[in-house]
């Protein structure tokens, strides 16, 4: 008997891990179009060769190459119904990753998935010392190690010097029972890993980390298996930002899993049925450039099931989208018609000034399979391509010491969590509840969106915020139109505070107007007549120094290397304390809050 075992074909494990309940091969690939054809067939003929029948998912992740368009003719030519299938995910745009491995997932259907990089620095060919280790051990995870006495790597001496680096930061802070977490070839259980991709966070860098610390939190049984890699004549060299934003993530993972306890919080939504039918709805006043661009990202949504309304004051062409006139109203009037126009059992607002990430829709229709969720929102990003006053106001708004613990509406990243208030420009909302609290309520304008979720959160629905359900959202510009729109979410939060006081009235709201009431009593503290050395002297410096660290903590918190950019963020932060502390008092005390209608509140397109 130990004969045979010794005899037997090392393919044999995987071969009935493909009878037990199928092999998936997910292989994410970017920017591969000379190779990809090549290297997916390669791994086909592989698990062919040793007669394991497998299902293969490359995944293009937004490559600009070629490289989508070389796997859908690959699967195209390649005959139906053989025992390796080849099935393609083509997503629109790069998302990183973590968003490549999740669309692989999804479109996989094995309980066992391989996950492997399609570019084969790391060879398939080790393959069977997975399977083999995941029966022996009845591990949930097995994954690959570079430091693995069978490994065979030719790999350049600064990867090693970085990796080892990188091994040791892990050790200290994860504590996770492996020699290695980045080598891109590992072994999952299905359960597992749909587990811990419902609870992840990390898009880049840092993805293969939190993915195995997620796992074992969970209680996975993890171990090593050996890799062969090739590193060949590339280079790869490691750029400070890229070695930050490592560090950075993998900070950020150590503070969810050892001090928040996040991921065994952090909830996954129950699987729906179906896809439901999502309604975009896009208020605006006509025809821009701004939102040819917001309906360039609803088409490139890597979710099918999708209708758009647009809703401009007159006739508007535009092919593909169903256009409703009417006339020129405010937003929530125009969201409400959209409202009753919408087929869709969720309709996902956004304004026409932002445009949404390729997977914005498949992210948020997930928390609907869970009844007690009646709104879904996510980060509103700064676009990258605004102009230099527009960033400056972008930066404002993600400066800590402007929004605070609010901050997670302006920034990509932090966690899930139930919030009581979320902006349209990136809001879902089940129709059903929206046609049961009457929409938008029309007589206030802003601070619309802020009654719809009070009325929500009244209904006993929660509102979601997740951090991957990402828009981009053109910002106005320094100093002018930034401080007219500020001042007017300003003076309506003030009025809320004392009116609808459930979902508005939070401490954070007041404290602009508590350094504002400073600000006017330092000037007089400071012209004051005071002998030296007295006890009012002291007094009065004591008041007299929260100022001077102040501008210190504003010139810390806006730091850039460009000083124009620095000094311009200092002095907007500055000034949207004032406008706000002194706009958000005078709603306080009004006896009701305007409703005009401002014809354009856009940026500058």
């Amino acid at each position: 008997m130990a004969d045979a075992a010794k005899k037997e074909d090392p393919w044999e494990a995987a071969a009935r891990a493909a009878r037990a309940g199928g092999v998936s091969v997910v292989m994410p690939v970017f920017n591969l179009a000379a190779s990809v054809e090549k290297n997916v067939l390669d791994t086909a003929r592989l698990f062919e060769e040793h007669g394991v029948p497998a299902e293969l998912v490359p995944v293009d992740d937004g490559s600009t190459d070629g490289t989508g368009a070389a796997l859908e003719r690959l699967a195209e030519r390649r005959p139906a119904g053989g025992a390796v299938a080849i099935r393609p995910v083509v997503c629109a745009k790069n998302g990183g990753k973590g968003a490549a491995l999740r669309a692989g997932f999804d479109a996989s259907s094995g309980e066992y998935i391989l996950l492997l990089d399609g570019d084969l620095d790391i060879s398939p060919a080790m393959t069977p010392g997975f399977f083999a280790e995941m029966e022996r051990s009845g591990a949930d995870v097995v994954v690959g190690s570079k430091r693995h006495p069978g490994s065979k790597v030719q790999y350049p001496w600064h990867r090693r010097v970085a990796s080892a680096a990188y091994f040791a930061l892990v050790r200290l802070f994860i504590g996770l029972p492996l020699t290695d977490t980045q080598t891109g070839m590992k072994l999952f259980r299905r359960k597992t890993l749909g587990d811990a991709l419902g609870r992840m966070l990390v898009k880049t860098y840092a993805f293969d980390l939190e993915l195995l610390a997620i796992a074992f939190s969970r209680g996975a049984k993890i171990s090593e298996a050996p890799v062969s890699i090739c590193f060949g004549s590339k280079f790869g060299a490691l750029g400070v930002n890229t070695v930050k934003t490592m560090a950075m993530d993998t900070l950020a993972v150590f503070y969810r899993l050892k001090i928040l306890k996040y991921y065994d919080k952090a909830e996954v939504p129950p699987k729906m049925d179906s896809e439901p039918l999502v309604s975009v709805v896009i208020a605006c006043p006509g025809d821009s450039a701004m939102l040819r661009e917001c309906l360039a990202g609803v088409a490139r949504q890597t979710y099918a099931k999708v209708e758009t309304i647009v809703l401009p004051d007159g006739p508007l062409e535009l092919p593909g989208v169903r256009v409703v006139p009417t006339g020129k109203v405010r937003p929530a009037e125009k969201r409400n018609a959209g409202m009753r126009e919408a087929k869709g059992s969720i309709i996902a607002f956004i304004d026409d000034d932002a445009w949404p990430d390729a997977n914005w829709i498949a992210y948020a229709v997930k928390y609907f399979g869970d009844e007690s969720v009646g709104a879904v929102g996510g980060p509103g990003v700064t676009p990258p391509g605004d102009g230099f006053l527009a960033r400056a106001g972008g930066r404002v708004y993600d400066c800590p010491l402007v929004s605070g613990g609010y901050r997670y509406r302006y920034k990509a990243g932090g966690v899930r969590r139930d919030v009581d208030d979320y902006p349209s420009c990136n809001l879902f909302v089940r129709s059903s509840l929206l046609r049961l609290v009457g929409g938008y309520r029309t007589d206030f304008w802003p601070g619309e969106d802020t009654l719809l979720c009070k009325d929500v959160i009244d209904a006993g629905k929660r509102i979601v915020y997740d951090p991957w359900v990402i828009v981009h959202h053109h910002r106005r510009a320094l100093f002018g139109p930034h401080l007219r729109q500020l001042g007017r979410y300003a003076f309506h939060r003030g009025y809320f505070c004392r009116k609808y006081p459930s979902n508005s009235l939070h401490l954070p709201y007041f404290v602009p107007t508590a350094f504002v009431a400073y600000l006017a009593a330092w000037l007089p503290a400071a012209a004051a007549a005071v002998e030296p050395g007295t006890a009012l002297w002291y007094s009065r410096a004591a008041f007299l120094a929260p100022l001077p660290l102040y501008g210190a903590a504003v010139l810390a918190a806006t730091f850039s290397l460009n000083p124009a950019m620095w000094l311009l963020t200092a002095a907007g932060v500055i000034a949207s304390h004032v406008v706000y502390g002194v706009r958000f008092a005078a709603g306080l005390v009004a006896r009701k809050a305007p409703c005009e209608f401002i014809g354009k509140d856009h940026p500058a397109a």
